[in-house]
């Protein structure tokens, strides 16, 4: 599961250090190219909302080999784009194809013992951490000798070898919910207003997810421009250095399986600002970005695997639809965040960047003290 789950995850981002090389073969502008990146996001979101649900209803192993194959069809549809609208559409159905890593954890969840849940979730999420940093690496070494194109063409033949070994290895998982669709996704709203310890790892992950989308999407234009003026293939090899954050997955996940898993926020918030500071402080120093570039990672690890495990222990027949939740909101804030690091990269370079992102740590931190002020339950399930 975390190796299937690692290399599914990729397609939401093979596309960031393609920009450069989309920008010059359409004739645009690195800003506008950039688009594609959020977009992907944007239909992750929408995946997460409107097909993850279905986990709770149908048979979760013909679920992901549906999504996985028509994914292959998005990507195809990426590398044979003729016009950078058409690669604009097809990012935003990678992305809605690309849920599947959605799907495995809340099954890994209903196989797991309540003692090894969290341990179990820190493993996949170490999977999957592995495979957002090689594809970035992948992609941009890739990109380089062979042209972005050829990045969506091995992309599909990937998830095309790993539809046969999902059919082969996955086991079946029937779910208990037997009302209709329309049930199914009102009953999400019920669990937003009853469940307070959904409501808060979602926005803090809302804002996780904003911080660490916007630096991997701006990271690429700053490596590109003076001082550096690295190519793409430099600039995917950055990825690599924060292979840290998938050692940090799993011992994460386990502190996630005491009686305080919420400590493991601050820890995040801490690593995050100061990753933030060594960005700031960088210039032509690289070994600081180096390790800014660990630490942002691990900070994300510390603060996604933590609020994952916590919702889990929420409703065990309704993990589909609390994780649709869960992940919806954390990848409109990865599109927000995307978005965002553009917006101060064209208005202030990377400084106004690194203002920018100490000011949505700042937030969290903030939001991580209401929460905490109101007494919220920060172990087990809790309606008041």
């Amino acid at each position: 599961m975390a190796f299937c789950t690692g290399l599914i995850v990729a397609n939401i981002y093979y596309c960031q250090p393609l920009v450069i090389l989309v920008a010059k073969d359409f004739n645009l502008s690195e800003s506008v190219a950039g688009r594609i990146t959020y977009l992907t996001q944007i239909g992750y979101a929408l995946g997460l909302f409107l097909l993850v649900p279905l986990g709770d209803m149908f048979e979760r192993k013909k679920q992901i080999l549906i999504i996985s194959a028509l994914a292959i069809l998005a990507l195809l549809v990426a590398a044979f784009s003729k016009t950078f609208f058409l690669l604009e559409i097809a990012s935003l159905l990678i992305g809605a194809c690309s849920i599947v890593p959605q799907l495995i954890l809340p099954l890994a969840a209903n196989l797991s013992s309540d003692e090894n849940r969290g341990a179990n979730i820190g493993v996949i999420m170490s999977g999957l951490l592995v495979g957002i940093l090689a594809s970035r690496a992948v992609s941009g070494t890739i990109g380089f000798w062979l042209g972005w194109r050829a990045v969506y063409f091995m992309a599909a033949g990937i998830c095309l070898l790993l539809i046969a070994l999902m059919a082969k290895r996955f086991p079946e998982s029937y779910p208990s919910f037997k009302g209709r669709y329309k049930e199914l996704m009102s009953s999400m709203f019920s669990y937003i207003k009853t469940q307070p310890v959904l409501r808060e790892t979602s926005i803090i992950n809302f804002l996780a997810f904003a911080i660490i989308s916007a630096f991997w999407t701006t990271m690429v234009l700053f490596l590109a421009n003076p001082p550096f003026n690295f190519q793409t293939l430099q600039i995917g090899l950055f990825g690599i250095a924060g292979a840290a954050g998938a050692l940090a997955a799993p011992l994460v996940g386990k502190l996630s399986d005491g009686n305080n898993p919420r400590k493991n926020l601050m820890i995040g918030f801490i690593l995050q600002i100061i990753s933030i500071a060594l960005f700031y402080f960088t210039k032509n120093h690289l070994y600081l970005f180096v390790i800014g570039i660990v630490l942002i990672d691990v900070g994300q690890q510390a603060i996604h695997v933590t609020n994952q495990t916590r919702i889990y222990t929420l409703i065990p027949e309704a993990r589909n639809r609390l994780n649709t939740i869960f992940m919806s909101v954390s990848f409109i804030g990865a599109s927000c965040g995307s978005a965002l690091g553009l917006f101060l990269w064209d208005k202030g370079g990377w400084n106004l960047f690194c203002y920018g992102m100490t000011g949505i740590i700042a937030l969290n931190t903030l939001i991580y003290k209401f929460y905490g002020n109101k007494n919220l339950n920060i172990g087990n399930a809790s309606t008041n």
